[in-house]
């Protein structure tokens, strides 16, 4: 399917071509706009918007979840956070409570935060023998 849209196709080439790593990046970063746009709604009083903005981090909240293996205590302990994030986003909408959205963001950052790190170290280790080619 053929578009005119320069920055979605942009848009769509940059997830076809991501790594697992990138990718989980950009859901990170996604649940942070998501929550974002649903404190600027809830300021400005569009409560349709906030719930909308809100439901769309819960969703990558949840992909996040899912995607977990399980298998490994750190991923155990990961997951007891993402549902405490996801119970936040859900408190914050019914009780329309910025500082539970707050919250929420502030732990899907460090999330983020790390999860860059841990990309940039292993960029590091990948081409750290380049010059021996």
């Amino acid at each position: 399917m053929a578009t005119n849209n320069p920055y979605a196709t942009y848009q769509n080439n940059s997830v076809i071509t991501s790594t697992p790593g990138e990718l989980t990046l950009m859901l990170y970063n996604g649940c942070l706009k998501f929550i974002q746009q649903a404190k600027m709604e809830l300021a400005k009083g569009n409560l349709e918007q906030k719930n909308i903005a809100i439901q769309k981090a819960q969703a990558i909240v949840t992909e996040l979840m899912l995607t977990l293996d399980t298998s490994y205590d750190v991923s155990k302990n990961m997951l007891v956070l993402y549902e405490f994030v996801n119970s936040r986003l859900i408190d914050g909408n019914i009780q329309n409570d910025p500082a539970m959205f707050e919250e929420a963001a502030g732990i899907i950052t460090e999330f983020r935060d790390t999860w860059k790190q841990v990309i940039q170290i292993n960029r590091t280790k990948q081409y750290s023998n380049v010059s021996e080619i």
